[in-house]
């Protein structure tokens, strides 16, 4: 009797079962990574490149008719990026290609689903493709400032970003292409990194000519590459070396103000395609200057060594002949990277005629105060160790008031 009921069973899924019908519309591969060649192109409608935000009311639980993969979404400015897509509500889709633990902190920042952490290979096409496939928004953060046995300059920088823009073309369903560049980036930079990015730009938008190129200055915040190593550096050793005497200006931004910079890119009618933004902090400051900041939040008595630009590219040099020479993985490079110092012997500061944060309808935050409170870790006797020199200007105020 039980087994009649089986096979009666068995008969009327055959017949009626969802799963039958499923596999004549979608043919399901066992290579690569699951999804067949015919299923690369999304399925969300398009209706133009205009505005994309269809609905929602803008919190993480709404919908904002975004699906977004971030390439680089990872690194420093990838998790502000992310924070701030899942804020109103967006699905975004993390490739990585480390440890299953380095998105983790990602998958908190939206609603349940939203995150969705996807491994991938960027040498493999095959995988690209997969993460890309339902996406609407591509953002390409990827980029590395000094080079590793695995990944030259340009292949991080360049050739990333020109593939990624060719199978975004292809995909037929891409709306929006942000590529994220570097303030300086010149086919005339004495930099590698910086002659790539430039190229990077010029092959995106040949290849997608209605991506938006963001060019920020230098990023400071919690994570930042900059103001961490000086503080590290600068505790460690009681001193700072001053590259060329610390008279390069640049114009740092807090990472915050570029992420936002961003999402009103993606979330415009459309203005933002096919320009490029060069996103420069309010202020222009020198090495020094910036370094001097640095000191007064971690309250210790400024001590710099002014190094001259050939002194540094000597004492930088030896890795980048051995890089490729030893069996084994060299350090990363922090203060003393050859390519960094060949940035610094030129300027870093927005173009006179260049759209900025203000054609975005953004004020960028000075950087001083909230955005470098981190550095308080640093104070070797706690957070509340000393007076900066901008507190006792207050008190001072304060007693003159009463």
């Amino acid at each position: 009797m039980q087994s009649t009921i089986r096979n009666t069973g068995r008969r009327l899924l055959d017949q009626s079962s969802p799963l039958s019908s499923a596999k004549s519309i979608y043919p399901l591969s066992t290579s690569g990574y699951g999804l067949d060649q015919t299923r690369y192109v999304s399925n969300i409608p398009v209706k133009g490149g205009g505005h994309i935000i269809r609905k929602g009311t803008g919190g993480r639980s709404s919908v904002s008719g975004i699906v977004a993969t971030v390439f680089g979404a990872t690194g420093f400015l990838g998790r502000y990026v992310v924070q701030q897509l899942a804020k109103m509500g967006t699905q975004v889709l993390v490739p990585f290609r480390g440890s299953e633990d380095s998105h983790r902190h990602l998958k908190l920042m939206g609603d349940l689903g939203q995150i969705v952490p996807m491994k991938y290979n960027p040498r493999d096409e095959s995988s690209i493709k997969a993460v890309m496939a339902k996406s609407n928004v591509v953002i390409n953060l990827i980029g590395r400032e000094y080079e590793t046995r695995n990944y030259s300059f340009e292949e991080v920088n360049h050739g990333m970003a020109e593939q990624l823009a060719l199978i975004a073309k292809e995909h037929g369903g891409i709306m929006r292409f942000v590529q994220m560049s570097c303030l300086g980036a010149s086919p005339s930079s004495p930099s590698r990194m910086l002659r790539a990015k430039a190229a990077a730009e010029e092959s995106v938008l040949r290849e997608f000519p209605t991506a938006t190129i963001m060019k920020p200055g230098t990023l400071i915040g919690t994570e930042d590459r900059i103001l961490n190593t000086w503080a590290r550096f600068a505790k460690s050793y009681g001193f700072l070396p001053l590259i060329g005497g610390g008279s390069t200006k640049i114009q740092p931004v807090y990472v915050i103000d570029v992420a936002s910079a961003i999402m009103a890119s993606l979330k415009d009618d459309g203005a933002s395609m096919g320009k490029t933004y060069e996103l420069g902090g309010p202020q222009v400051m020198t090495l020094h200057e910036l370094a001097e900041l640095m000191f007064d939040m971690i309250r210790e008595w400024p001590r710099y060594v002014k190094v001259p630009f050939p002194i540094a590219k000597a004492i930088a040099s030896p890795r980048n002949f051995l890089l490729k020479k030893v069996p084994f993985p060299l350090p990363d490079p922090q203060i003393f990277n050859l390519d960094q110092i060949n940035a610094l012997t030129e300027d870093a500061i927005v173009s006179s005629n260049a759209l900025t944060f203000q054609d975005l309808d953004i004020v960028p935050n000075e950087v001083k105060g909230y955005p470098v409170e981190f550095l308080i870790c640093y104070r070797k006797g706690g957070p509340n160790f000393g007076t900066t020199v901008s507190e006792k200007l207050i008190s001072e105020k304060l007693k003159a008031d009463l």
